[in-house]
């Protein structure tokens, strides 16, 4: 599972051969959640603060997480995305 992002305790990774849809899983102690790429839609059981940080960070990251998912898709490494922004 390679892990794309860290901040606040929360790891956000993308599986390299996984389902369509294009999503991210982001995991803390515990909880876990997946976020659709294309809408920001989520499902899972993860804290309500650590989840409006996460789909804050989606909606600032989405371009590079599209990116990183075609790369996943193309068999080429994921890039790392930088935590949010304060």
């Amino acid at each position: 599972m390679p892990e794309i992002s860290r901040f606040r305790g929360i790891v956000i990774a993308m599986y390299f051969r996984e389902h369509e849809a294009a999503h991210f899983h982001a995991l803390q102690a515990g909880f876990a959640m997946s976020v659709s790429l294309s809408d920001g839609a989520w499902s899972g059981r993860f804290p309500p603060a650590a989840r409006r940080r996460v789909l804050s960070w989606y909606r600032q990251r989405r371009e590079a997480l599209w990116q990183n998912w075609l790369r996943l898709r193309a068999g080429r490494p994921a890039l790392p995305i930088s935590p949010p922004e304060k």
